[in-house]
């Protein structure tokens, strides 16, 4: 597997302590600088690079008011090392990102840092619709020491491919590795894999959350990169469909970004043992408690449900949604408890 550590650039600047601070469109000569720094990055040779397995897709711990809750948020981080679970995905859909500020977004990236950097690999959402607002939480990310970016494709405003290729590796020209997130039942576009094949050879795209839920995702892939004259090796191909996990890995995928993992953390991370050792029995073994819970976590919006199934499993004290979104409706708590049951996960 590729070892992904950006080049060191000398450029005599300190780095952007106001990294976070609200973006405006710059000048050519700012962004060249932005980019400079961004390329040497904070702790770019410390980086984990990411790698097969289980990633949890997190939720963010709230207090009854909203606030971001940092202490429960470091519990749910060492639940997760003991576990084992491979990789931590923060700050994405299931973590709220999307309503949260510049200030509350470094305060979360500093404890994940803090808690598990250099244990397991630390993937960032950073992307949004405005590709200065990606630029910026990108560049957040690398100063707080992380180690890759989830950037989704642009949502509502439909690129083109060409401009969907065109936005990745510009991304990727920042210096942190990229997994480009590949969800078009929430953005409304579907990165193609004739065009995810055409960028892979760029050394920070490392590697594609694929949430079609379509496993033939992973051999189209791959046959695409073969005829692009890429290895495939060079690529990893994570599930973003907790429900096709299991056969989305056997067909040659490398791991999952789960929803699923936020409560059953350890099976997550043998499942993906066993599929990616293609040991079918052992698979299904373990999968089929796990199955209506891979589909009832989904009853309302995510993060709804899986945010009270992680309360209802005492991990946080709350289930506190900030709006639009709210906590899940009482009509749904014999279903999720029924799911969650199958699984084992609560008597």
């Amino acid at each position: 597997m590729r070892s992904f550590i950006a080049a060191t650039v000398a450029i005599a600047a300190s780095p952007f302590a106001n990294a976070f601070a609200p973006v405006s469109h710059h000048s050519v000569m700012n962004d060249l600088i932005r980019s400079s720094l961004a390329a040497a990055g904070n702790n770019s040779d410390e980086r984990t690079p990411m790698r097969q397995g289980s990633y949890v897709a997190l939720v963010t711990p709230m207090t009854p008011t909203g606030e971001i809750n940092i202490p429960e948020l470091r519990t749910l981080l060492q639940f997760h090392l003991e576990s084992g679970t491979d990789g931590l995905c923060i700050l994405g859909t299931t973590g709220e990102a999307a309503v949260m500020t510049m200030r509350e977004r470094k305060m979360i990236l500093d404890a994940a840092v803090e808690e598990v950097k250099g244990k397991i690999p630390i993937l960032v959402g950073t992307g949004t619709i405005d590709p200065e607002h990606v630029k910026e939480q990108t560049l957040q990310a690398i100063d707080c020491g992380c180690d890759a970016s989830l950037v989704v494709t642009p949502y509502y405003v439909k690129p083109p491919q060409r401009a969907l290729m065109q936005h990745f590796e510009t991304m990727a020209d920042l210096g942190l590795p990229v997994c480009i997130y590949n969800v078009p039942g929430r953005t409304g576009v579907d990165m193609l894999p004739e065009s995810i094949a055409k960028i892979s050879g760029h050394p920070n795209i490392v590697a594609v959350k694929e949430a079609t839920g379509d496993v033939t995702r992973v051999s189209k892939i791959h046959n695409a990169m073969t005829a692009n004259g890429v290895s495939t090796d060079s690529l990893l191909l994570f599930s973003g469909d907790d429900g096709s996990t299991d056969q989305f890995v056997l067909a040659g995928g490398d791991g999952c970004i789960s929803v699923t993992a936020n409560v059953a953390p350890s099976q997550m991370h043998q499942l993906m043992m066993a599929a990616l050792k293609k040991d079918k029995a052992e698979v299904e073994r373990i999968n089929a408690p796990l199955r209506t819970l891979h589909s009832d976590e989904f009853c309302e919006a995510n993060p709804i449900p899986i945010k009270w199934a992680v309360k209802r499993i005492g991990k946080i004290g709350c289930a506190y949604l900030r709006p639009p979104l709210d906590e899940l409706s009482p009509e749904f708590y014999d279903k999720m408890e029924g799911a969650m049951k199958t699984a084992r996960l609560i008597n």
